[in-house]
């Protein structure tokens, strides 16, 4: 998603170091935290009952217990909860592991004032962004989301966020950022250095490189390539020189082709991609964030926008060619993520990809993989993200119903989220149930899932 001139204008997780802010946005993390929550304190050990413990390779797991200790996965069994345990009783409902949406722009906020569309908003201080963005943030973690891969902002207001919310000063998902995307030169000027450009974006404390390789955003799905091969190249060595990771957004199947051949570690977007590039993708193990829904989103909210009623048989097209792509990428063996391109409105139906997912042959579990592994391998964190298991973050969801037979449980049903042992989301009604009594057992009868 381009950046409009109207909007606002490899990190690790929360143990790393945090980036210091430049001084355009020393201001943004005193606003903010003036608006925000500090995320609450965990305590020691918690013991959570789930009726059904699911994960993306199908396996589940009944009447599971998993004990958390602070932020990670100590244990995952049937056996009693541990004495002394904090219990949380989700025995009516399928756990999962937190989300991850591999591609947002979370600093994108509209207020719904009367009278203003998004992309016609007043230019607000950085600091001001940053704050109302918190709303976004809250937003996603309410679909399971627990992590997210930002895409593309200005100002660096997507790295005060993601310290923020590192530094307990802001609830919302784990972020890995890009701030300002890399683009082709506008009105005429001459062409920049790109290698020189992924180096500054590097040190101004960006966990990815995102580059725009084509046109396309909003209503347009223009096609057309915007960058060439060999610029596409330099961003990416230069970026993976710093042991940077690279994004480069394509609408069209050209600027697909470059991406995956310059060695992009993601797609974001495209169409019509053939065969050739498609078994390209997959050899080199290159993931696809297809962004079905983001067009979808853009039809159903074209009266917020203002888009004219011309502009909306060509985003229906392109996402019949965007959906038909993802088939035949998928049946090739190409990796495929989640990503929503979520922007204002659309935080709160992040995961809506995954119904598209399905669509395009997928079982539910392995669009729920699009969501958890394979994600967390692209981020570099297959060994924490992304599983129930000991040692990993204790990211966990509670679904109703049954996810591998209905994936809309994951869409449409989330009533509990916890990110890194906290509980951010919580509308079970009942989510905490007291203490395990001295011989590890629960004061309350479990009930177990149906």
């Amino acid at each position: 998603m381009t950046q409009p001139d109207t909007a606002p204008k490899k990190r690790t997780h929360e143990k790393d170091h945090l980036v210091s802010v430049r001084s355009c946005v020393r201001g943004c993390i005193l606003g903010a935290a003036m608006f925000s929550v500090g995320a609450p304190a965990a305590a020691a050990t918690k013991a959570i009952k789930a009726g059904r413990l699911v994960d993306a390779t199908g396996k589940v797991v009944r009447n599971a217990v998993i004990v958390v200790d602070n932020d990670r996965i100590v244990s995952v069994g049937t056996g009693a909860p541990p004495a002394g345990a904090e219990i949380i009783d989700l025995s009516r409902f399928s756990v999962i592991p937190g989300l991850i949406d591999l591609h947002t722009h979370m600093t994108y906020y509209w207020d719904r004032t009367p009278g203003t569309r998004p992309l016609a908003q007043p230019r607000r201080p950085a600091g001001v962004t940053v704050a109302l963005a918190a709303d976004n943030a809250r937003r996603t973690l309410e679909t399971g989301v627990t992590t997210v891969r930002d895409l593309g902002a200005s100002n660096e207001t997507d790295y005060a966020m993601r310290d923020l919310i590192n530094m307990g000063r802001m609830v919302g998902p784990r972020m890995f950022v890009a701030g300002q995307g890399l683009s082709a030169p506008r009105d005429g000027a001459p062409k920049p250095d790109y290698r020189q450009l992924a180096e500054a974006r590097v040190t101004a404390g960006s966990d990815w490189v995102k580059v725009y390789g084509s046109r396309g955003s909003y209503q347009s799905v223009d096609t057309t390539q915007t960058l060439t091969y060999d610029e596409m190249k330099a961003a990416v060595d230069a970026a993976h020189a710093k042991s940077r990771p690279v994004a480069i957004h394509s609408y069209g199947p050209s600027g697909v082709k470059d991406a995956v051949r310059a060695g992009a570690d993601s797609i974001e977007h495209g169409i019509d991609l053939d065969d050739e590039t498609i078994a390209e993708m997959a050899r080199r193990g290159t993931v696809w964030v297809p962004t079905i829904d983001h067009n979808r989103y853009y039809v159903d909210a074209k009266d917020e926008f203002g888009f004219a009623p011309d502009t909306i048989p060509p985003l229906k097209a392109y996402i019949e060619k965007n959906l038909e792509s993802t088939r035949r990428a998928f049946k090739a063996g190409v990796k495929i993520g989640m990503g929503s391109d979520a922007v204002y409105t659309m935080f709160g139906q992040n995961t809506r990809e995954l119904e598209w997912f399905v669509k395009a042959g997928m079982t539910p579990a392995q669009a729920l993989a699009t969501a958890t592994t394979i994600p967390a391998a692209l981020l570099g964190h297959g060994q924490d993200l992304g599983t129930i298991a000991p040692g990993y973050f204790a990211d966990l969801v509670a679904v109703e119903g049954d996810p591998l037979a209905d994936i809309t449980a994951v869409v449409n049903r989330v009533r509990w989220v916890m990110k890194g042992g906290t509980v951010v989301v919580d509308r079970t009604g009942a989510g905490r149930a007291g203490k395990a009594g001295p011989a590890g057992q629960a004061d309350y009868p479990s009930r177990p899932v149906r």
